[in-house]
C-alpha cells in the first residue's frame, strides 16, 4: 500500500469518527433539548452543547490522544459543576450533567470504535427518554418486596456466583458449588418470571394463570393454596383444579430447564417423557380452565414475593445432600441406590434430585440411560406428595378433580420413557 493510500485511509477513518461523534452529540442533545425547560430554571446544556461536547471529545482524541481527551473531559466536568452550582432548577438532578460528560467520552471512543460508541449513545438516549416510564415503574408499580428480591437476585448472580469454585469438592467429589448455585439462580429467575406474569395478567387471568405462574415457585404450595380456596369457595373448585393442574405443568417446564442447564444429554434422554407429561398436564388443565371460566370470569389474586430466598437456599442445601447421598448409595448399591435416594428426595422437591442426577451425567459418573429412572422416580414421589396435599387442603371434591390429572401426568411420563423400548421390541420381534 502506497503512502498516499495510507493517508487517504487514515483521513477517511478520521472523517467517519467526526461524523459519528457529531451524530452522537446530536442524538443525545435532541433528547436533552426537550427536557431543557425554559426560564431561569432551565438546564444549561441542550442540543448545541452536547454536539460540541462530542466533537470536542473526538477532536481531542485525534490530536492529542488519551491524555488530551482526559484534559478536555476534566474541563467539561469543571464547567458542568459550575453550571450545576448556579442552577435554579426545582429538580436539581445530575442526569444531564452526567450525560454531558459521557458524551465527551463517547466522542473520543468514536475515533477507535465508532460502532460501539454509536450503540452506547443509543442506549443512553433510550434511558434518558424513558425517564417517566422508569420513574413511574419504580414509584407506582414496583413494590418494596420486589425491589428487595431484585437486589437479592443481582447479588446472587453478580457477586456470589463468580466467587464460587468450579471444581468437584466434598465427599465422593460429588459437589460443584458453582453448578449448584447456578441452579439456584435459575430457580429464582423462573420464579421471578412467573411472578411477573401474575403482575401483568392479574385477576383477569383467573386462577388458571395464577396457578401456572405460582407453580414456578412451588407447585406443591400452589396446590395447597388452590385447595384452600376451593374449600372456602366450592363454586371455584373447577377453576382451582385448573390452576393446580397447570402448576404441575410449570413443574415440568421448570424440570426441563433445570436438566437442560445441568446436562444437555440428560435433557435429551428425558425429552420425550417430559413432553408427554407436559402435554397431559396442559390438556387436563385446559379442560378445567374452560369449565372454570364458565363458572367465574376472574378471581381476586394475592401477589406475594417474586421468589423465596429461604426456599432458594433450602434448594441449594437439598441438592447438595442429594448429590452426596446419591454418590454414596450408588457407590454402595449401584444404580438402585441412586433411584432410592432420588425417590426419597422427590417427596420434598422434584428439581433437586433431577439436578443431582443430571450432574452425575455431566461428570461422567452415570450414563444418560441410567438418569431416566431416578428422575421419573423423583417425579412420581413428588406427585404422591401433591396428592396428599390436595386431599388434606381441598377436601374430597377438589381432590376428585385434581388427583386423576396428577396420575395421568406421571403415567404419561413413564409411558414416554418406555414407549420407545416397547416399540423397538415389537418391531424387532
Amino acid at each position: 500500500m502506497s503512502m498516499s493510500e495510507i493517508m487517504t485511509l487514515s483521513s477517511s477513518r478520521e472523517l467517519v469518527a467526526i461524523v459519528v461523534a457529531l451524530g452522537i452529540g446530536l442524538l443525545i442533545g435532541l433528547e436533552r433539548e426537550r427536557r431543557k425547560g425554559e426560564g431561569p430554571g432551565r438546564s444549561p446544556a441542550g442540543l448545541r452543547t452536547f454536539a460540541v461536547a462530542s466533537l470536542a471529545g473526538a477532536i481531542s482524541m485525534l490530536i492529542g490522544g488519551k491524555m488530551l481527551l482526559a484534559v478536555v473531559t476534566a474541563g467539561v466536568v469543571v464547567l458542568t459543576a459550575i453550571a450545576y452550582s448556579r442552577s435554579r432548577s426545582d429538580d436539581p438532578g445530575l442526569t444531564s450533567e452526567t450525560a454531558l460528560v459521557l458524551t465527551v467520552l463517547l466522542g473520543g471512543l468514536a475515533t477507535e470504535h465508532a460502532a460501539l460508541a454509536a450503540g452506547v449513545a443509543v442506549i443512553l438516549t433510550v434511558l434518558l427518554a424513558a425517564r417517566p416510564v422508569l420513574h413511574g415503574f419504580v414509584r407506582s408499580v414496583l413494590s418494596e418486596g420486589e425491589l428487595k428480591d431484585g437486589l437479592i437476585f443481582a447479588a446472587a448472580t453478580l457477586v456470589v456466583l463468580p466467587l464460587l469454585p468450579d471444581q468437584p469438592i466434598g465427599p465422593f467429589g460429588a459437589l460443584n458449588l458453582r453448578s449448584i448455585w447456578m441452579l439456584v439462580v435459575l430457580m429464582m429467575a423462573i420464579g421471578a418470571a412467573g411472578h411477573v406474569a401474575m403482575r401483568l395478567l392479574g385477576a383477569r387471568g383467573g386462577l388458571a394463570v395464577s396457578g401456572f405462574a405460582s407453580g414456578f415457585v412451588s407447585s406443591t404450595a400452589t396446590i395447597g393454596a388452590m385447595g384452600a380456596r376451593a374449600r372456602k369457595l366450592p363454586e371455584l373448585a373447577g377453576a382451582a383444579a385448573a390452576g393446580a393442574t397447570l402448576s404441575t405443568l410449570a413443574t415440568i417446564v421448570q424440570l426441563a430447564a433445570v436438566l437442560a442447564a445441568t446436562s444437555v444429554p440428560a435433557f435429551k434422554a428425558l425429552l420425550i417423557p417430559l413432553l408427554c407429561a407436559g402435554g397431559a398436564a396442559a390438556l387436563y388443565g385446559a379442560v378445567f380452565t374452560v369449565l372454570g371460566l364458565r363458572q367465574t370470569g376472574s378471581a381476586d389474586l394475592e401477589l406475594g414475593r417474586a421468589f423465596s430466598l429461604p426456599g432458594a437456599l433450602l434448594l441449594a442445601l437439598t441438592i447438595s445432600v442429594v448429590l452426596v447421598l446419591s454418590a454414596g448409595l450408588r457407590q454402595a448399591f449401584g444404580e438402585a441406590g441412586l433411584v432410592v435416594s432420588a425417590a426419597v428426595a422427590g417427596l420434598v422437591d422434584t428439581h433437586a434430585p433431577a439436578a443431582a442426577t443430571a450432574t452425575l451425567v455431566a461428570s461422567g459418573k452415570i450414563s444418560t440411560a441410567e438418569a431416566v429412572i431416578p428422575v421419573l422416580a423423583a417425579l412420581t414421589a413428588n406427585t404422591i406428595s401433591k396428592i396428599v396435599v390436595a386431599w388434606t387442603s381441598g377436601g374430597g371434591s377438589f381432590a376428585a378433580r385434581l388427583i386423576p390429572g396428577l396420575i395421568v401426568v406421571v403415567a404419561a411420563a413413564w409411558a414416554g420413557a418406555f414407549a420407545p423400548i416397547l416399540a423397538h421390541a415389537v418391531f424387532t420381534y
